[in-house]
């Protein structure tokens, strides 16, 4: 069941909860670190922040790059025997050394590999948070331990036009090629739009005549699939995503009593 706080925390604006972050090192990319951290901010604050890998190696030399300037603490791991990953390991005792100290109220955990996702259900059962980030390869087992599932392709930053120009033809070629491929693979999620899902979800979400609070409805759609994210489809916001969806939902702001602002209310057209 997604966690009561977790769930105060998906549209909130003020964080509260204090979040251990790990990053297995082998199986992410830098190149979303700071999309990473901006996410992050939405759920609470990054008290710790570590990095797992062999940083002698060539392939970590990316992430060397953006340690000091995020404040992310490296832990030097050497592959000590070919085939057996001894960075799975230190990571998973660290965060075992950090949950029994009672000080955090969730973890981060950024890796696409699913051998941690006996860690997520562990922390879970102390009760804790768990934010999972990884790419779109990661096994379901992962994403579904985890209260909430991140895919990191929708952290990277996005391409500007004007990095296009004054770049060699190889670049904007290269460049130009990154940005069809990222906008096919948009209109891929858009052609396998969830519908039957997120109407399902908003059944499940809805009082009697039909209508949902906004908040009450993504707590559901995350219940029944941690990953679900509107960015996916095109849509920066889940109150973005039905807006546009007329021709599946209608949407009312209604006044909060006692309060000066309004809630969005959804329901089924």
């Amino acid at each position: 069941m997604t966690s009561p706080r977790l769930v105060a925390k998906i549209e909130s604006e003020k964080p509260t909860l204090r979040l251990a972050v790990l990053i297995d090192a082998d199986n992410a990319q830098a190149a979303v670190i700071e999309g990473l951290l901006a996410e992050i901010a939405r759920f609470g604050e990054a008290t710790v922040k570590r990095i797992y890998g062999d940083f002698t190696a060539p392939t970590s030399a990316s992430w060397k790059k953006v340690l000091h300037k995020y404040s992310i603490k490296p832990v030097q791991q050497f592959a000590y025997t070919i085939g057996k990953n001894a960075t799975d390991s230190t990571l998973i005792i660290d965060a075992m050394d950090l949950l029994y100290t009672r000080k955090f109220d969730g973890f981060c955990l950024m890796t696409s590999d699913s051998d941690f996702t006996g860690l997520a259900v562990r922390i879970r059962e102390e009760g804790l948070t768990v934010l999972g980030f990884g790419e779109q390869k990661t096994p379901e087992a992962f994403r579904n331990a985890c209260h909430k599932f991140i895919f990191t392709e929708v952290l990277r930053p996005a391409l500007e036009e004007s990095e296009l120009d004054g770049n060699a033809d190889e670049s904007k070629s290269s460049k130009k090629y990154k940005k069809s491929s990222e906008k096919d693979k948009t209109e891929d999620k858009k052609e396998t739009f969830p519908t039957q899902f997120l109407l399902t979800a908003l059944e499940q979400s809805s009082d009697d005549e039909g209508w949902a609070e906004l908040g009450t409805f993504g707590s559901y759609l995350n219940k029944l699939q941690p990953d679900f994210d509107s960015r996916l489809y095109g849509y920066k916001k889940l109150s973005q995503l039905v807006k546009a969806k007329q021709d599946l939902f209608v949407t009312e702001e209604r006044d909060v009593a006692g309060g000066t602002h309004k809630a969005l209310y959804v329901r089924a057209k």
